[in-house]
């Protein structure tokens, strides 16, 4: 019996051209009717795929056709159905933002990999640290600071030196950037149940800007962050290539 498949592809031109002949293969249904979506394209794509269809229980099969592939399967037009039957499923939980500009207004948005908050002009951002409504840190000089899930943290957090977090943890990644006071200070694993509050000092001479899943929001003056676990996220990978063996395999390369 064959599977009810969506296919999605991004909009470069050798993952339309993948989604064409493998829908002339294996059909296509609507999102809404899929058992499981083909995600065709890179990381960026499956991210936004799966925020796309945050809404659906239906699990979400990436392939490489893009620059990066961390989350995504290698590209094969044959086998697809046998495939997508034997994949090993992961379940993750986003991180909600709400993020406040310096006029006051609220910005809300779910962040997979992680969130940041980064400097946006020329001089270091200053920045206040309570977790949990304890305050943990007064002042941290730095180019920014990120919370990331465990299946974000081999992205924007490991190339800040941050900690790469098994899938399965129930642990956050605080990690800062480019930290200057305290300068040796890398950041802090959080229980995943941690509500951590960042509050920009200085807004007007340092501003800031916040990004969830590349989400962008300008001149922030605080930005709270929380995992949000209504929301389950289904990843499928090969079998022996899931998430797990991605996130220890790449340690050691």
């Amino acid at each position: 019996m064959s599977l009810r498949i969506a296919f999605a592809a991004s909009r470069a031109a050798v993952a339309q051209t993948a989604r064409a002949t493998l829908i002339g293969r294996y059909g296509n249904v609507p999102l809404d009717e899929a058992e499981v979506i083909v995600a065709l394209g890179g990381d960026g794509f499956m991210l936004q795929t799966l925020h796309d269809t945050e809404h659906l229980s239906v699990p979400v099969y990436g392939m490489n056709r893009g620059t990066i592939g961390f989350l995504m399967n290698e590209y094969a037009e044959s086998g697809l159905t046998d495939r997508l039957r034997a994949a090993e499923e992961a379940e993750i939980n986003p991180l909600s933002m709400t993020a406040w500009d310096k006029n006051g207004y609220a910005h809300k948005a779910l962040a997979i990999n992680e969130v940041s908050l980064l400097r946006a002009g020329p001089q270091a951002a200053k920045l206040r640290i309570t977790v949990d409504g304890r305050l943990r840190m007064d002042e941290l000089v730095c180019d920014g600071a990120l919370v990331a899930t465990p299946a974000g943290s081999t992205a924007y957090n490991y190339s800040a030196h941050g900690p790469v977090l098994p899938i399965g943890s129930d642990v956050l990644a605080l990690t800062a950037v480019a930290a200057f006071r305290p300068r040796r200070w890398r950041g802090a694993l959080l229980p995943k149940t941690a509500h951590v509050r960042f509050d920009v000092l200085e807004i007007d001479k340092r501003p800031v800007m916040a990004e969830a899943d590349s989400r962008s929001f300008d001149s922030v003056a605080a930005v709270e962050i929380r995992s949000e676990p209504s929301i389950s996220h289904r990843i499928l990978f090969d079998p022996g290539h899931g998430l797990e063996e991605r996130l220890i395999s790449e340690q050691f390369t």
